[in-house]
């Protein structure tokens, strides 16, 4: 099996892909992710109790610039219009973590895979950094896609092996 690898030019080198030709689809793809922590942690959190405020609250907005961001953040990735950033975050006392979900959703011609995964990251990055006065030993993990539609490759949904 020959791997087209698409992010490097004829000569080896990387580049950013050119998308001129490829039509407009809607695309979207959701992308999840954890991050584990004390249960004083996470009930400190529960509580609004954390001294920089709300978590959660900031949590979300921060996911959501993350995503918007993706193109100045990863080097090949487009910097795209994106309609839709919808995060999900959960609380799961019986696993002390807060659970994340991102859906985002565009009409291009490139998938919004890496916003959906960089807004999971982002959003598990600001947590930590708001827990860890009271937590560094949090764990970030399982950021993964789970779903993507649209485009030239069509439609992806992830077979869980394990959370």
């Amino acid at each position: 099996m020959t791997l087209n690898l698409t992010h490097f030019n004829h000569s080896g080198k990387a580049h950013m892909v050119d998308v001129t030709v490829k039509q407009d689809t809607h695309r979207q793809a959701i992308a999840e992710g954890r991050i584990v922590m004390k249960p004083h942690t996470l009930e400190l959190i529960k509580q609004g109790e954390m001294g920089k405020g709300d978590v959660l609250g900031v949590a979300q907005v921060a996911g959501i610039m993350g995503a918007k961001k993706t193109g100045e953040l990863i080097p090949m990735c487009h910097p795209l219009l994106l309609s839709s950033v919808n995060l999900e975050l959960t609380v799961c006392e019986g696993k002390n973590c807060v659970d994340i979900v991102a859906a985002v959703k565009t009409t291009g011609k490139t998938g919004v895979e890496m916003e959906a995964l960089t807004a999971v990251a982002t959003a598990a990055l600001t947590i930590y950094d708001m827990c860890k006065a009271v937590d560094k030993a949090m764990v970030i993990e399982y950021i993964r896609l789970t779903a993507k539609s649209g485009g030239k490759s069509g439609d992806y949904q992830r077979e869980e092996v394990g959370s």
